[in-house]
């Protein structure tokens, strides 16, 4: 009379189970997504402050050589030796804008390691 084997869950309970890993999965790339959004924004207002300060810094000391590599010159030729100067600052801009050009194009994805974990999970549900 008795079965001796354990009844089986019903289907409600099995669809409530896989709602529930479904969320916890959902729930765990939320946090890691937060927690890289995290990094990233420390790491970009880290850098900003860095470059910033290097940028200063540069910046005057190339002002005061300039200004007194062109002071040095006899007064009829400081107007060729200011524009010197003027283009190879020029040339310098020219270069540095085509290198931040390359490092743009080949950086990595932001997120690369939520959307990686998302594409193992779906890989995973269509097993």
């Amino acid at each position: 009379m008795f079965d001796s084997q354990p009844a089986s869950p019903g289907l409600f309970t099995s669809l409530r189970k896989l709602l529930d890993t479904g969320l916890g999965i959902l729930q765990n790339r939320a946090e890691l997504l937060v927690v890289e959004f995290q990094e990233e924004k420390d790491n970009a207002i880290g850098l900003t402050i860095w470059l910033m300060a290097a940028l200063f810094f540069a910046i005057m000391t190339v002002i005061v050589l300039t200004v007194t590599i062109v002071l040095i010159f006899p007064e009829e030729l400081r107007v060729y030796a200011a524009g010197g100067f003027a283009l190879i600052y020029l040339i310098g801009a020219v270069w540095a804008l085509l290198g931040l050009k390359t490092r743009l194009k080949n950086r990595p994805l932001p997120f690369s390691a939520t959307l990686d974990e998302i594409k193992k999970d779906r890989e995973w549900l269509l097993k």
